[in-house]
């Protein structure tokens, strides 16, 4: 498939040179939080290839041999480090503030897995409370000292945010609502007051795995929520004509706007929107993007992330194999990319890194598969 191609300066722009700031710094302060100890624990290779990264990631892993862990891998994709996790992780978020790392399981699992990328204390694995399950993300607060996990309520079919005390190995002291059925990913905007929620609107009960039970009514929306009180601020159902769009995972931009990304639940011939955004006060805005796009997507986004410092959103699809650059102010597609079974996303030094369920990581082959999500350690671009 053809890609647009986008025009760069010869010298770097203010933005590009901002950003690679910000690289070098992410690098840095990884390597003085790591120490000497964690340091000289690494392989000659993998010390070689972090002194030389721009960016460091953190993302779950199916190694050859069955197990799961959680990897530590440089922007160009050499994994630097690995921690055991007890089954197949999901989402993962970070902490600037306190530089922990946290893996959740993937739905229906019952663990997440609190962690220090730089090694120096040992993980912390929580279960979810009797009668939930996680769904496979969460996110901390900007101070660190919460973390909030997107739950099910299966019994009540309800979508519950959890709240869990970082100050005390992550005790679980209570809950929110999301106001919606299977909330999937959620965030915090930068100023810690709201909790922003996709709810996939789709019901499921670990009775029945993964089967999705409502596909004749589901009622995806997107909710904010006050993250002092756990109360509703504003909730936004998608059109009828949209219902079977399952909204699934949002990222927040420098202005403060909110991205999301759906997955389509109808008629595989349908090209409905699979992106759009808005911001507190507004109406959604749905992306028109060409049919060619949709149809590379497969109608399928399974992750977003957005790219602060270039003001660009990138999505990705496992579907038919895409990764999707666009216009963080215009929304126009700016490229597409074939990539085999397309994974996580997140912002690099310029543009995005993305990863594969072939063990494909920035072009790097790694005898491991890459699950569904990553997440830079670091501060965000």
């Amino acid at each position: 498939m053809a890609s647009t191609s986008v025009f760069r300066p010869a010298f770097p722009s203010p933005t590009e040179t901002e950003a690679l700031r910000s690289a070098l710094i992410d690098r840095r302060n990884f390597v003085k939080a790591a120490g000497i100890g964690f340091l000289a624990c690494l392989q000659p290779d993998a010390l070689m290839a972090l002194e030389r990264a721009d960016a460091v990631y953190a993302s779950g892993i199916r190694a050859e041999d069955g197990s799961f862990a959680v990897a530590t891998v440089t922007e160009r994709g050499t994994i630097v480090d690995r921690v055991a996790l007890p089954a197949r992780a999901h989402g993962m978020a970070f902490s600037k503030t306190s530089g922990h790392s946290v893996a959740f399981a993937r739905r229906p699992g019952t663990y997440a897995m609190i962690f220090d990328p730089s090694g120096k204390s040992e993980p912390v694995i929580i279960t979810s409370a009797e009668g939930r399950h996680f769904y496979g993300h969460g996110s901390f607060s900007p101070d660190g000292r919460l973390l909030y996990a997107s739950e099910n309520d299966f019994d009540n079919n309800r979508g519950i945010i959890g709240l869990y005390d970082a100050r005390n190995r992550y005790a679980r002291i209570g809950e929110y609502q999301t106001f919606g059925t299977g909330p999937h990913d959620m965030t915090v905007s930068d100023d810690g007051r709201l909790l922003v929620v996709a709810n996939g609107g789709i019901e499921t009960h670990p009775e029945f795995g993964r089967t999705k039970l409502n596909l004749d009514h589901m009622e995806p929306s997107l909710t904010l929520i006050d993250a002092a009180t756990g109360t509703l601020i504003e909730k936004h159902g998608l059109p009828s004509e949209y219902a079977q769009v399952s909204t699934r995972h949002v990222d927040i931009d420098a202005s403060g706007r909110i991205w999301f990304a759906c997955q389509y639940e109808g008629p595989r011939n349908t090209l409905p929107p699979l992106v759009g955004h808005f911001g507190k006060g507004e109406a959604l805005s749905f992306v028109t993007l060409p049919d060619e796009t949709t149809r590379a997507l497969g109608n399928y986004v399974g992750a977003i992330a957005v790219n602060r410092g270039e003001n660009l959103v990138g999505v990705t699809s496992p579907v038919n194999g895409t990764a999707v650059t666009l216009d963080g102010r215009t929304a126009a597609v700016l490229k597409v990319k074939s990539i085999a079974n397309a994974a996580g996303i997140a912002a690099a030094p310029q543009g995005f890194a993305v990863s594969s369920y072939d063990g494909i990581f920035e072009k790097t082959r790694s005898d491991v598969a890459w699950d569904q999500h990553i997440v830079r350690i670091g501060k965000p671009v």
